[in-house]
């Protein structure tokens, strides 16, 4: 959908990449190694999206830090329809209905602006094990994406944060994150 109206394809990944997670923020290098681009191409992109005020920057040195400019009047809905796109909005559905969840993220090809067609989700909170078998398996013939999960609890999560690399996930759902972004929507 995205790429018919979007005919740029680095110009989507930054997309996917900051108006899927508003906490990111990245480099210009670090974005053409991670989206697979040339950093001319990133460039580009990056410097269309600032100029329209979409993305916000900052000296860091001799390099800029760049992320979603979340005071934008359209960043909500930027956000809204990415989550969409991305089939995010079926995977929040799926979280309402699960029990404590406290950090959830997409980690593989989806955090890194590929569109494989695998979601690989990791959940973090105590929740109904059998109920989201049954809710990943209707919410993947919505999305016609297969789901891929793991359940940790906080201890796990703990141990096994490193080998996660969460750096490079994007979190789908944070209950502080949450918190902001329905402020925000209703100021």
């Amino acid at each position: 959908m995205l790429d018919s109206l979007i005919t740029s394809k680095t110009r989507i990944k930054l997309l996917l990449k900051f108006f899927l997670n508003p906490e990111t923020s990245a480099y210009l290098r670090g974005l053409a190694d991670e989206l697979g681009e040339s950093t001319n191409a990133v460039r580009v992109e990056l410097n269309r999206l600032s100029k329209a005020g979409l993305l916000e920057s900052r000296s860091d040195g001799r390099t800029k830090l760049y992320r979603a400019n979340t005071g934008h009047s359209l960043f909500p809905d930027l956000h809204s329809v990415v989550r969409k796109f991305l089939g995010i909005d079926k995977v929040e559905a799926i979280l309402n209905d699960l029990g404590t969840v406290e950090i959830s993220f997409i980690t593989g090809d989806y955090a890194r602006g590929i569109d494989s067609g695998i979601i690989d989700l990791v959940i973090v909170g105590e929740i109904d094990r059998a109920y989201l078998q049954h809710l990943v398996g209707k919410a993947e013939d919505a999305i016609k994406r297969k789901i891929r999960v793991l359940v940790l609890n906080r201890e796990e999560y703990e141990r096994l944060k490193e080998q996660l690399r969460i750096d490079k996930a994007i979190v789908v759902w944070n209950t502080e994150t949450e918190k902001t972004i329905r402020k925000n929507l209703s100021e």
